[in-house]
């Protein structure tokens, strides 16, 4: 199946947490990525915006991890 990841930082993701979704910071998941995510696992990186969760996709896929970026409705509150 695989895991929801929301990079947005703390405060955002705690006024609107996306049911389903963790929450690890953009900067937080680059620095520590090979202490928090498994090369074996399918994530799904998604932020409010899509443009961190974008970088932090595009990173990772460099780095050999199963990763896909999750655009957020835009209508959500």
């Amino acid at each position: 199946m695989g895991t929801l990841i929301d990079v947005s930082d703390t405060l955002t993701y705690k006024e609107n947490p996306y049911p389903g979704s963790i929450n690890i910071p953009y900067e937080k998941l680059l620095l520590n990525y090979k202490e928090l995510l498994n090369k074996n696992s399918k994530y799904y990186i998604m932020c409010k915006k899509g443009l961190h969760s974008q970088k932090v996709v595009s990173i990772l896929e460099f780095y050999g991890y199963d990763v896909t970026q999750v655009i957020r409705n835009s209508e959500e509150k």
